[in-house]
C-alpha cells in the first residue's frame, strides 16, 4: 500500500472492530463483524478474523483496498 492514512487513538490499544468504525471503514459494529468474519480485513499484511484483536500504534489495517495506520493521539 502506497498511501496509508493515519487514524489517531486516545489510548494505548483499541480493538479491531472499534478501530474499523473509528476509521470509517465500516458503518457499524454489525458491518465490522461481517467483514472480519468473511476474512476481508488484514492487520499487518495478515488476514485477521478476531474482532477483539488488540491493535497498537504502528499497526496497519487494510480493508477494500484502503489502508490505515493506528497512531497515538
Amino acid at each position: 500500500m502506497s498511501n496509508i492514512e493515519p487514524v489517531f487513538i486516545r489510548d494505548e490499544i483499541i480493538r479491531l472492530g472499534q478501530f474499523l468504525k473509528l476509521a470509517n471503514l465500516v458503518e457499524n459494529g454489525t458491518h465490522a463483524r461481517i467483514v472480519i468474519q468473511d476474512g476481508l480485513v488484514k492487520v499487518n499484511d495478515e488476514i485477521c478474523e478476531q474482532r477483539g484483536k488488540q491493535l497498537h500504534p504502528g499497526d496497519v489495517v487494510e480493508l477494500n483496498g484502503m489502508a490505515v495506520q493506528v497512531e497515538r493521539d
